[in-house]
């Protein structure tokens, strides 16, 4: 849910002063019974109960870099179809692919539909020049085609939501540093849609070279200015800076994936087994796994929609207008979006 907005209180009758004197610019009155202005919470989580919400959310690295497994760990469940390395017989797709599923997930009475976008054949050429521009392509037809509905003049009375909420993007563990498609890519791509970094199949680096890999990578967005998800200047207050300041100190997060379960002290856990024993993934020591679940789905997950809507799509809806002077509105189309089945 949103944080709600501080509304100063506001009466069409005359004003009846606080008993106790409170009152002055900023301050609330104090009550002098129950109204029930906090029921407006519990009735909007109703709402969201019976109408559910779209979540999008976009993988992107190179093949073979444990996309797909990621997302099914996080969401525990088979959301994302595996893509991994091309075998012999299988040609490299010349350009970028673009491949969506969507699965309905329910928890706790609460529908998410959520979509996993893949960009199979980004980073496996020879040569990467410009591979991210059918992404950035793919983004901005979302976009576009929520503005379309949105000018309609019968409009539905929920716009389906196709637009990217989160990309994920993959940086291999190499060690050294990013490389200059990594960077050409999260340069062009940050502008369009919220970006949060991983460092792919972390547990094949040592802890002091994660350490050193991970304030190399910040170093070198910083230096490229680049901005990735949550940005500084969105930050709404300085308990919302203090939060996200811990959040950008720990990018890019150093993540394990893993589908399969193994028996540790006597409990059952998600891992990765290797000769030296199971790298858990939801255990803090190993790896950055439960830090990203976290912050992406249990505290940031409302904030990226919000985002991807009031400040992205609220930016290509302005140029888009300015361009064309405006878009008529469309009173009928023939290629309608099917609605979301939620």
């Amino acid at each position: 849910f949103s944080k709600p907005s501080h509304v100063a209180p506001h009466s069409s009758g005359p004003f009846v002063p606080s008993p106790q004197g409170t009152g002055g610019e900023g301050r609330g009155s104090a009550l002098l019974g129950y109204i029930g202005i906090d029921t407006i919470i519990e009735q909007m989580r109703k709402k969201t109960m019976k109408t559910g919400f779209d979540f999008n959310i976009m993988v992107v690295g190179q093949s073979g870099l444990g996309k797909s497994t990621l997302v099914n760990t996080l969401f525990k469940s088979q959301v994302s179809r595996r893509t991994t390395s091309w075998s012999r017989d299988e040609k490299i797709p010349k350009t970028v692919e673009i491949k969506s599923v969507s699965h309905v997930i329910e928890e706790g009475g609460v529908k998410m539909k959520l979509t996993v976008i893949d960009t199979p054949g980004f980073g496996d050429q020879i040569n990467n020049e410009n591979c991210w521009e059918p992404i950035s392509k793919y983004i901005n037809e979302q976009y576009e085609k929520f503005l379309k509905e949105e000018v309609n003049i019968a409009r539905k009375k929920r716009i389906p939501d196709t637009r990217v909420h989160c990309c994920l993007y993959f940086i291999s563990p190499t060690g050294h540093s990013l490389r200059q498609l990594d960077i050409e890519f999260m340069k062009h791509l940050s502008r369009v849609v919220n970006i949060i970094p991983v460092i792919a199949k972390s547990d094949t680096l040592t802890l002091d070279e994660k350490t050193e890999f991970k304030q190399r990578v910040r170093k070198e967005l910083e230096a490229c200015g680049i901005e990735c998800y949550p940005q500084k200047e969105f930050d709404e207050d300085m308990e919302d800076k203090s939060d996200n300041d811990k959040i950008r100190e720990a990018m890019p997060f150093a993540v394990v994936g893993s589908d399969k379960e193994y028996q540790v002290n006597g409990k059952r856990v998600l891992g990765r087994k290797t000769a030296w024993g199971v790298v858990e993934v939801e255990n803090p020591n190993h790896c950055e796994f439960s830090l990203l679940r976290d912050f992406m789905i249990r505290s940031h997950l409302q904030d990226l929609k919000e985002v991807t809507h009031n400040i992205h799509y609220e930016t290509y809806r302005a140029k888009r207008l300015n361009d064309n002077g405006g878009l008529h509105p469309i009173t009928s189309s023939g290629q309608d979006t099917q609605e979301s089945n939620l």
